[in-house]
């Protein structure tokens, strides 16, 4: 059997994700399963314009692919049963693995992951928020930084069966005001390595091409020219930078 035409082949409802703050289907465009977001469904945002949060998920993918290491599933935009929307390709991720953990403070374990806080939980415990110490993730993370990450929670990240860790939930990005939000700070102040430096200067360079062409049908031309003044910042200060501004440096919930 050919495989379907992604952008064309009738898209079918199979669930709902009823966790999501924005309307958000489960669906299968003939046997691929996909999520599906649509626009009618954005809930509206003080600080974000009202119906292109879809827009914003489309744009995160498009500089994932140029940025490298396969960080988001791919994101497209088109019609479905309630209108235009956001359809991302679904991950089966493994349920045994957790790339980002809330523990108990005294069985945080040594190696192997970065620790980010700690606080206490409503048993008034000491507990700690750890992330596995990956390159994967430290990838992701970098690209939270260019991109803007607003919302970077832990079950954002997909904890894939061969090793590999997706990031999806990309809505609340490129927003040219500062609102880096993000679980992944176990490398702070750490020197970026020649591979994610390479990657910058991809997106950096991919903006006077393509990808800002493409980019430019998703997003305002000032949210472009964001996204560009901070692949050069980053690139000059050449290593993980630390939280700024007014706004929390983690997302809340952190799940």
């Amino acid at each position: 059997m050919p495989a379907p035409d992604l952008a064309t082949t009738e898209l079918t409802l199979t669930g709902r994700i009823t966790t999501a703050s924005n309307a958000t289907f489960l669906g299968a465009i003939g046997d691929v399963k996909v999520v599906y977001k649509p626009i009618a469904g954005e809930s509206p945002l003080w600080d974000f314009p009202h119906g292109n949060l879809a827009h914003r998920e489309v744009a995160a993918y498009l500089v994932s692919q140029v940025f490298g290491g396969d960080i988001v599933p791919r994101t497209w935009l088109r019609d479905g049963p309630l209108g235009e929307g956001m359809v991302q390709l679904w991950q089966e991720q493994d349920p045994a693995q957790r790339a980002v953990d809330l523990v108990v403070k005294d069985h945080a374990p040594e190696t192997g992951w970065k620790h980010v806080l700690e606080g206490q939980d409503e048993k008034g415990r000491m507990v700690t928020l750890i992330h596995e110490d990956l390159p994967a993730l430290r990838r992701m993370a970098v690209f939270d930084v260019i991109v803007n990450n607003a919302d970077r929670k832990g079950d954002h990240i997909l904890a894939m069966p061969d090793g590999h860790r997706h990031g999806v939930d990309h809505g609340l990005t490129f927003h040219q005001d500062h609102k880096l939000r993000t679980v992944l700070w176990g490398w702070l102040g750490d020197p970026l390595a020649a591979g994610e430096l390479e990657g910058i200067d991809r997106v950096a360079e991919g903006l006077n091409g393509g990808l800002g062409q493409d980019l430019a049908d998703l997003l305002s031309a000032e949210e472009v020219a964001s996204l560009a003044t901070r692949c050069a910042r980053l690139r000059l200060l050449g290593r993980f930078p630390a939280p700024s501004g007014d706004m929390p440096a983690v997302p809340w919930p952190l799940f």
